[in-house]
């Protein structure tokens, strides 16, 4: 029982990711509606087979604030699919502002990116356009869907009709 299951609010906004056994004992006891399962994976006890849930919804809605993705080294190379926004290299990577916080750049989602040791020196203290960089894809904040999507394309495409995702 290796895979996950997504767990979405009543309004199908996602909510967590859960092991199958916990989606299991939610679903016995009604608090959740299965919308999606696993092709030709199933579950099987003594005297029961269940089939092994994907997706499921919370029958009640669930107010969960939203504090959004944190703003940290391993969010943001996960967001830039651990890329140099300017040369597409894969070594050595650092983390850039697009506009240097010497010139009033904020330290922000919109404002960072993922850059390879090279870009980023010869980039220095100027803008992208100044130095003669261009960026691959504009920074974006990205949301809670964008991270489960890209966990989905990997090891769960049962879930992407369910996630809305802004692609770069």
């Amino acid at each position: 029982m290796e895979k996950r299951v997504l767990v979405l609010n009543l309004d199908h906004s996602p909510v967590a990711i859960v092991p199958v056994q916990k989606a299991l004992v939610l679903s016995i006891l009604e608090k959740v509606s299965c919308l999606s399962y696993y092709e030709s994976l199933i579950i099987r006890t003594i005297n029961q087979e269940f089939k092994y849930p994907a997706v499921i919804r919370l029958n009640e809605y669930k107010n969960i604030p939203y504090k959004g993705v944190i703003l940290n080294r391993a969010n943001l190379f996960r967001r830039d699919g651990h890329e140099c926004q300017y040369c597409g290299s894969r070594k050595h990577l650092t983390i850039d502002h697009v506009l240097p916080k010497s010139k009033g750049g904020k330290t922000n989602w919109t404002n960072l990116i993922t850059a390879c040791h090279r870009c980023n020196v010869n980039k220095g203290d100027k803008t992208p356009e100044q130095a003669g960089l261009r960026l691959r894809v504009q920074p974006f904040r990205p949301t809670l869907s964008f991270f489960i999507a890209e966990y989905a394309e990997r090891h769960a495409e049962e879930w992407m009709p369910f996630l809305e995702v802004r692609t770069a």
